[in-house]
């Protein structure tokens, strides 16, 4: 068994973390196991985890349904090529979507493609959109509209739709799709609606919809682009607009899916809306394995009959991957297994309550809550370097970015391990020395 330091040794030798330079400056710690809402590190320092590993880990770690679902899947194959085959996980596991995802008739949202990830389930929807235009003999409608401010993965095509200027991928801008952006929404949550803030979004569908595919926004919640919450009725005049301009309406609730801001899906809090084509990963699985799904409608799916292909132009070698399947639809009957939405109510509310001292700080800009996203964001930028070891310190596993010192914890969480997070991202934000 390694020790710490020779695991930290050949970390720095080999391994490439996720936004890193190589080798990597921003220190890392060995995890020796995980369990509920505890991570344990080599060290034996035990932290309290505030991020369901990048959101997913719903259920925190190692949960014996889990684990179950998983043992009993490998006993009969971990996966199987889905091209000419199929199996009893992924065809209940879609059942289970079809259920619970939004819409009715013609409009509902019960055709299931499997992805790999978050990203390609976002490379899915675009091509969908694409395909589904060419199909009825519009090519020219290949372009994507987006709000700034937004994130949507880091494969190409996906990059091409994530903010051009703030975002992650600016490098990049002279090689990638050249994309549609409209200011992003400016009324807050629970701010009164304002009519002008959907008047840029409206120029830009007026004088280009002839060329658009697809609007394409991560719905209520923009995540890795701001943690900015915005209005319901925002979201329903997009709504209102794609389908008075003729264009599809693309949700990724990669982030937002499965209960995380209080409703199962992001696009609930504005009433009456459904997208086209919705993309969930993250919590699909419960963060027990990479998974994700692009959904659509009958009326998107039989376009594709039509077309000259006759099919959708995409096949990822483990789509479908009967483990996945398997424990994804685990969690979903775990999360439906008790009041969820009364579980994130109370985390919104001690969230909300806990985190208000942070506003005293003339360090602090901001501080919101919805559901289980609780949202610090700082004046000044975070030195990652300097913030993560100080963290680690406080008993708590939260990774900043930018200005923002957040929390997405397992729905599972106890309240006096909130508590701890909370205390943790209070001292960090009303002491900090970096």
């Amino acid at each position: 068994m390694l020790t710490t330091e020779e695991i930290n040794t050949l970390d720095r030798d080999h391994v490439w973390h996720p936004y890193a330079a190589m080798p990597n400056a921003v220190p890392c710690f060995p995890v020796e196991k995980a369990s509920g809402c505890e991570i344990t590190l080599n060290d034996g320092r035990v932290l309290v985890d505030g991020m369901s590993s990048w959101w997913a880990a719903i259920h925190g770690y190692n949960h014996p349904i889990l684990n179950a679902a998983a043992s009993a899947q490998m006993e009969k194959m971990s996966h199987m090529m889905f091209g000419g085959l199929t199996h009893e996980p992924a065809v209940t596991l879609a059942q289970e979507l079809a259920r619970i995802t939004p819409g009715s008739g013609d409009n509902k949202l019960d055709k299931i493609f499997y992805c790999d990830s978050g990203s390609v389930a976002v490379e899915v929807a675009m091509k969908m959109a694409i395909q589904y235009w060419f199909n009825k003999g519009i090519s020219a409608k290949s372009k994507f509209l987006t709000i700034r401010g937004g994130y949507h993965g880091d494969t190409f095509e996906a990059m091409s739709v994530c903010d051009p200027v703030g975002g992650m991928h600016h490098l990049f801008s002279s090689t990638l799709p050249q994309q549609l952006f409209c200011n992003r929404p400016e009324t807050k949550y629970h701010e009164e609606w304002d009519e002008s803030d959907i008047q840029n979004f409206q120029q830009a569908l007026n004088k280009q919809k002839d060329e658009i595919a697809a609007v394409i926004l991560e719905p209520i919640v923009q995540g890795a682009g701001g943690m900015r919450f915005y209005s319901p009725h925002y979201l329903q005049r997009v709504r209102d607009l794609c389908d008075e301009h003729d264009v599809l309406l693309i949700c990724d609730e990669i982030a937002t899916g499965f209960g995380r801001t209080g409703t199962m899906f992001a696009v609930e809090h504005a009433e009456n809306v459904v997208p086209d084509i919705l993309c969930i990963g993250k919590a699909l699985s419960g963060g027990f394995l990479s998974f994700a799904a692009t959904i659509t409608s009958p009326k998107i799916a039989r376009v594709f009959e039509q077309g000259p292909a006759g099919v959708l132009m995409h096949g990822p070698t483990f789509m479908g991957n009967p483990l996945a399947c398997a424990v994804s639809l685990a969690s979903l009957q775990l999360l439906q297994s008790y009041d969820w939405k009364e579980k994130i109510k109370f985390i919104e509310k001690q969230l909300t309550t806990e985190l208000e001292p942070c506003m005293d700080s003339p360090h602090v800009e901001d501080v919101r809550v919805l559901g289980a996203i609780g949202v610090v964001e700082m004046k000044e930028p975070m030195d990652l370097k300097m913030m993560q070891p100080r963290v680690v310190e406080e008993g708590v596993w939260l990774r900043p970015f930018g200005k923002l010192l957040y929390t997405m914890p397992p729905f599972i969480i106890q309240s006096h391990e909130l508590r701890k997070i909370t205390q943790a991202m209070v001292t960090l934000a009303t002491r900090r020395r970096v």
